[in-house]
This record gives C-alpha cells, structure tokens and sequence, in this order.
C-alpha cells in the first residue's frame, strides 16, 4: 500500500469522526453508509450476528441517547499498509437511559483503542477496545 494510501485512509477516518461528533444520527447514518463497506466485519470479543454498519448504527443510537453531548477526540491516528490504528478519547454527559440504568447527570471520560483495514476508500474490518469498566465506574454503576 502506497504512503498516499495511508493518508487518504486516516483522512477518511477523521472525516468519518467529524460526522460521529456532529451528535446527528441522521448524518452518522450517512456516514457509515459513505466510509464502511455494507459488508464489513465487527469484531468483538463476543461474536455478532450483525454487519460493521448495523453495528455502528446501534452503538451510535445507543450512544447518542444515553450521552447527547457525546464527542469523541482522536488522540493518535497511526497508518501501516491497508491499517490504521487509532487512540481516542470520550467524554460526554449521561443524560440518558444507559444500559436499562436512568440517566446520572454524571460526565464521563474514557478511552478506546481501534483498528480498521481498509479496502477501495472503506472501512472493511473493524477491531476495537472500549474501556467500558472506567465509564461504568464514572457513572455509579461499578463500585471500587
């Protein structure tokens, strides 16, 4: 994969966070329609029936509901070959349902690590690690 590859791919992903962090899911909708591949791969500790898109599109309805001030900041954004790996912080306040929990008023910041191959312009495959036990915490939920 050539250096102008790379670049075009971190490119798409910051375009693709500049859609997440504009707190509309019609157009993170759009997004993941334009940026991942209908066919691309979720992976999760624990497999899942659905697309990498259905799958966005649940997190984000999920997200965006419990956290509407949700923004997420691309901390590192590294490219290697059809790769890119990112660093990322979340912050965002819980006013909303989350997790069958009512909502805490509470501010949250977490941090998640992804990895995404890329295949024609689009996200094929994605892998992540969400430091969900921190949110949890911050929220009441999980007590130390």
């Amino acid at each position: 994969m050539s250096a102008a590859q790379e670049v075009r791919n971190k490119e798409t992903y910051h375009r693709f966070h500049d859609a997440i962090n504009s707190g509309d899911l019609e157009v993170i909708s759009k997004a993941i329609d334009e940026f991942i591949h209908p066919d691309a791969r979720f992976h999760t500790a624990e497999p899942i029936d659905v697309t990498a898109p259905q799958a966005q599109r649940r997190i984000w309805d999920i997200l965006l509901r419990a956290f509407p001030d949700i923004h997420v900041t691309v901390e590192d954004l590294l490219a290697e070959g059809d790769k890119i790996v990112a660093r990322q912080t979340v912050t965002g306040t819980n006013s909303g349902e989350y997790r069958g929990m009512p909502p805490t008023g509470k501010s949250v910041t977490y941090h998640e690590i992804f990895i995404a191959r890329f295949a024609d312009g689009q996200i094929t495959d994605i892998w992540g690690v969400v430091d969900i036990y921190s949110q949890l915490r911050q929220l009441g939920f999980i007590q130390v």
